[in-house]
């Protein structure tokens, strides 16, 4: 896909990855970029930045992503590429409370699929879109420290995946864009990204860099970081072997 021209949407565009890509998909000629985000000020200030559009959004109300979604069509016309790029992580196993887990589900997977139940059939009724949804490499391998971050990212990846073979050849694009450690508010106050820094830390401008290309690619796994490819397949071919080395991870950012 490429850029010039297009009416693009980013949530968690207040910041981070999404600010970055508001930045990117500007310098690389969209015609117009609705900034959606839970910090109003921030979203103001992005879009101020990039000539956008700010949408003050929470994504875990469904009637809130609805009325955004028809309001960016209804001004700005028929939305080529929707970024589903709000995000949360939470420290923890099954200790952690339901209400945590609650957020974070709503936050990390329902966020995609309440869009999609909105947007799919509208981009499937003229022919075409694109989506592109933020997972991250723990959607592909595991996040140690924290399985709500790692069961959510899992089923992100899962469902855009589901997405792509349902409604590819009807015209639907899909991207999962799926980092390692990102110089962004929720890395900060860990060291060099902690475990997932483990391949050095980026910054959200080489990733949204690799977004524009991955996009123009149309490439289904949008990977900053190339190490995750072979990690992915390491999994694959050997998985008791994977978990070995990554129990040895977890011991070493454990102290142990």
């Amino acid at each position: 896909m490429q850029l010039t021209g297009k009416h693009v949407v980013v949530t968690g565009g207040a910041g981070g990855i999404g600010e970055a890509l508001c930045e990117a998909f500007a310098a690389a000629g969209a015609a117009r970029i609705v900034v959606a985000d839970l910090d109003g000020e921030g979203t103001e200030r992005v879009a101020k930045a990039v000539g956008g559009v700010a949408a003050p959004l929470n994504v875990r109300d469904p009637e809130a992503l609805t009325a955004m979604v028809e309001r960016a069509e209804s001004d700005g016309g028929p939305i080529d590429l929707f970024c589903s790029n709000a995000g949360i992580g939470i420290h923890g196993g099954p200790e952690v409370d339901d209400d945590g887990w609650q957020a974070i589900w709503e936050v990390n997977l329902m966020s995609h699929v309440w869009l999609a139940r909105v947007l799919v059939p509208r981009m499937l009724a003229r022919g075409g879109g694109y989506l592109l949804n933020t997972a991250s490499a723990a959607g592909l391998l595991a996040q140690i420290g924290s399985a709500p971050y790692s069961v959510t990212k899992h089923a992100a990846v899962a469902f855009a995946e589901w997405l792509a073979i349902t409604y590819g050849a009807k015209g639907l694009k899909v991207s999962i864009l799926c980092p390692q450690a990102v110089r962004t508010a929720m890395t900060a106050g860990t060291e060099d990204g902690g475990v997932a820094g483990v391949d050095g830390m980026m910054e959200p401008d080489e990733v949204a860099r690799s977004v524009v290309q991955g996009l123009a690619d149309e490439r289904l796994w949008i990977l900053p970081h190339p190490e995750v490819e072979a990690y992915v397949r390491r999994r694959a071919e050997d998985p008791d072997r994977w978990i070995a080395g990554m129990q040895r991870l977890q011991a070493r950012y454990e102290g142990g």
